[in-house]
């Protein structure tokens, strides 16, 4: 698939079909994610490849939100070290979207789960329940996990809407920058 049809088309996707996913598409994912930048290099993550059915049902109560793994037949725990690096997050945050672009481009469908800095359902941190179900070392941290399957629902690719050209800027904050005047007479910023 064409790259910005795939940027297009890529939705995030909460139900998916009780398919098992071949482990030669997952391998693929994978390859995707070992191809994203990181900062000097560091690559401060790991992946925890998760298809174990009780483990996606404990994971998909670790917060309001996480239901999309108790019916996904795959889910990826992006887990990162401070210690490699002090931009770990953004570089795990780069990683993801490697994810999820691959996943869409394979025909299957994915979303984001945060986990950092939110609760359980009873108030635990959400990020502790994770690192107990999947074994996370206590210096390493769990972001997000991405629920990954085959697409039980459809939805309408990306149109025009999403183009904030009002948002650009050409040299400094509040030069036009793109888009039709049209475009620019969208909603402006407040303050």
């Amino acid at each position: 698939m064409e790259f910005f049809e795939v940027l297009r088309r890529r939705r995030s996707i909460r139900r998916f079909r009780d398919k098992e996913i071949p482990r030669e598409i997952v391998e693929l994912i994978l390859k995707a994610a070992f191809l994203s930048p990181s900062s000097h290099n560091r690559r401060p993550w790991y992946f925890i490849v998760v298809d174990d059915r009780e483990k996606l049902e404990l994971l998909s109560k670790a917060k309001p939100g996480a239901n999309p793994l108790a019916s996904a037949p795959l889910a990826i725990a992006i887990v990162g070290d401070p210690e490699k690096s002090d931009v770990w997050l953004e570089d795990c945050s780069i990683v993801a979207e490697h994810i999820h672009l691959a996943t869409f481009a394979l025909g299957l469908g994915s979303v984001w789960i945060q986990i950092m800095n939110r609760k359980t359902f009873d108030g635990r941190d959400a990020e502790e329940y994770v690192r107990e179900i999947v074994n996370v070392p206590r210096n390493l941290r769990v972001p997000f996990i991405i629920a990954i399957g085959f697409p039980a629902e459809e939805k309408r690719p990306h149109g025009k809407e999403v183009e904030e050209w009002w948002k650009v800027f050409h040299n400094e904050f509040g030069v036009a920058y793109g888009g039709s005047e049209e475009d620019r007479e969208s909603p402006q910023p407040k303050g």
